[in-house]
């Protein structure tokens, strides 16, 4: 009986370690798709270039893919160091993930302060030489999110020198739009907008990502130190 019950656990661990390893490589995918296509999700930010979405995609997705990968292999071979690396791995992770979201409530106000300081600083390389994929970014978060500027379109104001405004903050889009009446143009704050967004989604996500490490690290524990 105990150890057909060890047979199950054992067997729904590698499955759940294959949707796992399976979901990296859709991430890892998704993010190698956006590095070769053109750089409409490149980053907002000028002082991380790097953190765009693509690397961020790629990052995470091959983190998953080598820690269910890990936690496949040592359910298979049924191997106590690799399930005992794989436990620490999640372990680790999990721990990363309480820290993030209380370092984040902690200082959400220091943080807000400087992404807008920053995303306003990466105003300034709109639409400038070798800046293409911050230019694209810019105005697909305008358009989709039906924002204008950090705080407000004035922001743009400073960018151009005059009270203009990028075509993608119209509320029609057309050529030179922006060079209408602020009646035609959007008002709302794309920092606020987008994080509004990101809350909705990312709290789910944490909860499902905390709940999947929890169920993880139980199972693990049981098949470690049971071999």
């Amino acid at each position: 009986m105990a150890e057909g019950c060890m047979r199950g656990l054992r067997y729904g661990m590698v499955f759940f370690n294959l949707l796992f390893w399976l979901g990296g490589c859709g991430i890892l995918g998704v993010g190698v798709w956006l590095s070769v296509t053109q750089g409409n999700f490149a980053t907002l930010s000028s002082s991380l270039p790097s953190l765009s979405a693509a690397n961020l995609l790629i990052a995470v997705g091959t983190i998953i893919m080598v820690i269910g990968c890990l936690g496949c292999v040592g359910a298979v071979k049924e191997s106590r160091p690799l399930l005992l690396s794989f436990f620490i791995l999640l372990l680790l992770i999990f721990f990363l993930e309480i820290l993030s979201i209380v370092l984040f409530f902690v200082y959400q106000d220091q943080i807000d302060h400087y992404a807008q300081r920053d995303l306003k600083r990466g105003l300034q390389l709109f639409g400038t030489e070798g800046n293409v994929g911050l230019t694209n970014a810019w105005m697909i978060v305008q358009t989709d999110f039906r924002c204008c500027g950090v705080t407000n379109h004035t922001d743009w104001f400073e960018v151009y020198n005059t009270s203009r405004v990028p075509d993608s903050c119209c509320l029609e889009y057309s050529d030179n739009c922006g060079l209408e009446n602020p009646g035609t143009w959007w008002t709302a704050p794309c920092y606020e907008r987008v994080k509004d967004w990101l809350q909705e989604n990312l709290v789910a996500l944490w909860i499902f990502a905390l709940c999947t490490a929890l169920t993880q690290i139980k199972i693990d524990l049981i098949l470690s130190f049971c071999h």
